[in-house]
């Protein structure tokens, strides 16, 4: 949701401390700071005005949002040098902006300290081809369908971000090859003067020829014929309100519908749990979130967390009638200037504890998985996992080339770290028999190290080599992106 990384954090701080300590002493010149007693340094500094600059099409409104430090506060100098980095941070997130600046000034009519926030715009206007893979991961396709370039999705992907200059976004995914997909979202943060609540309306329609029927042994069972097999199309509104800085509600509407045909239904019966081709149903899902990390994309500090309660079925002519509870939290922090960790749990519950297939969602989808167990899928209704890794840095550096004309793609970060992890989960399956699960109902564990590599508008890329208790070791890979 939320971009300059997070590499020149050090360098920032002192930078602002710098910038404090000279400003604030003023005239007194840079030989005599080093006499000044610490009382001087810590003298009551009151903010002036607050300036926006560099934002061509970003509304200043929408900056501002983003900001503790408002004008009349009092900081002493070390003290606006940590809110100065935080509000930046904040600012980052946005993903509005490539570069984010602070810079303090005299004000030539007053004794107050006037603040320019500086800012880069990001290229809001993306047109991308698409070329992916069908599976899960890029695993599953390189090691389990042994690198079948037939299952593959080709298309184009639109996206026009800060549309109004109110931090809104327009996507549209046209996606044809192995699964025909089309989406389409609109996102507006913020529709109040209050700047706290937001919508977003969408739609997603899709098409399958080869449809995973069942999960047998923890892998995904396929039946692939010449006709669609498989449609399903919702629509949703989700509401947002955003009270605090990093504290985040939203309610979200759907409806779906999703048809199979008869030979899917016959293959596997408890698909939809229920006699026929077609399932139907309306949805709310409540859900909160908690995310003060210095960077969205790639965290070294904060912490994140969320609660979310769901119910699919709210109406009894509704073809489906479960409910789940999932809860998250994790915590990133820093050992040393170069030296990181982080360490997180999650949890979900759902009931009844007999459900169909399609909304039985257990390890090995997203990010809920144990790592070393990428290619495999642990059906279940509830589960729990854990994660923790440690990382060092090898180097971050931010390199701008001049010769680029577009400026929101001159500046290129490049962020390189080196990590060691171990996960654990535990998910329970209440009807083993179903599945034939071997991996479900008891405890999973996996370790290994590898290599993060961070980049250009908030690409990262991870190559590691993990170990699971079934003592199968690989090398795994995995891209993501926010554009």
């Amino acid at each position: 949701m939320f971009s300059k990384p997070i590499y020149f954090y050090y360098f920032f701080k002192l930078r602002l401390s710098l910038i404090g300590a000279l400003t604030f002493l003023g005239a007194s010149g840079i030989s005599q700071c080093y006499g000044q007693s610490a009382d001087t340094l810590r003298k009551a500094i009151e903010i002036g005005n607050i300036y926006i600059e560099g934002n061509e099409k970003t509304r200043s409104s929408i900056i501002r949002r983003e900001m503790a430090i408002v004008p009349g506060d009092e900081f002493d100098s070390l003290a606006l040098a940590t809110a100065l980095e935080i509000d930046r941070r904040k600012i980052v997130n946005t993903n509005l902006f490539v570069t984010v600046d602070m810079q303090l000034g005299f004000n030539s009519d007053s004794s107050k300290t006037d603040i320019t926030v500086v800012v880069k715009e990001r290229w809001y206007f993306i047109f991308l081809p698409v070329f992916q893979l069908a599976d899960r991961n890029f695993n599953e396709w390189w090691y389990d369908r042994k690198r079948d370039i037939r299952r593959t999705i080709y298309g184009a992907y639109f996206s026009y971000g800060n549309l109004t200059g109110r931090a809104d976004k327009l996507k549209v995914l046209a996606e044809f090859g192995f699964v025909p997909k089309f989406d389409i979202a609109y996102s507006l943060p913020y529709i109040d003067k209050a700047q706290k609540t937001g919508i977003t309306l969408g739609a997603s329609y899709s098409i399958n020829k080869t449809t995973a029927f069942r999960t047998w042994n923890d892998k995904l069972s396929y039946f692939n014929s010449e006709d669609i097999n498989k449609r399903r199309f919702y629509t949703f509104v989700n509401l947002t309100r955003r009270n605090k800085f990093y504290s985040y509600h939203s309610l979200d509407f759907r409806w779906s519908t999703t048809t199979i045909s008869d030979t899917i239904a016959a293959l596997n019966p408890n698909y939809f749990k229920q006699e026929g081709t077609r399932q139907q149903y309306f949805q709310l899902t409540y859900s909160y979130s908690y995310d003060k990390r210095d960077n969205v994309q790639y965290p070294l500090r904060g912490q994140s967390g969320g609660l979310q309660i769901s119910k699919i079925g709210l109406l009894p002519s509704d073809d489906v009638n479960t409910a789940y509870l999932y809860g998250a939290y994790r915590k990133y922090f820093a050992l040393s200037p170069r030296w990181y960790a982080n360490t997180g749990v999650k949890a979900r519950l759902s009931f009844p504890k007999k459900q169909p297939y399609l909304q039985t969602s257990g390890l090995g989808f997203r990010n809920d998985l144990v790592r070393g167990y990428e290619l495999y899928v642990v059906d279940g209704q509830d589960y729990a996992l854990w994660k923790s890794e440690a990382k060092f840095k090898l180097f971050a550096l931010q390199k701008k080339f001049d010769w680029i004309p577009i400026r929101q793609f001159n500046t290129i970060p490049l962020a390189v770290y080196i990590n060691t992890f171990a996960d654990a989960g535990y998910i329970k399956n209440h009807y083993p028999e179903l599945s034939n699960t071997q991996l479900g109902n008891r405890w999973l564990t996996g370790a290994g190290t590898g290599l993060d590599i961070i980049t250009f508008y908030n690409i990262v890329a991870k190559f590691t080599y993990s170990m699971n208790r079934e003592k199968e070791g690989r090398f795994f890979f995995n891209l993501s992106r926010d554009f």
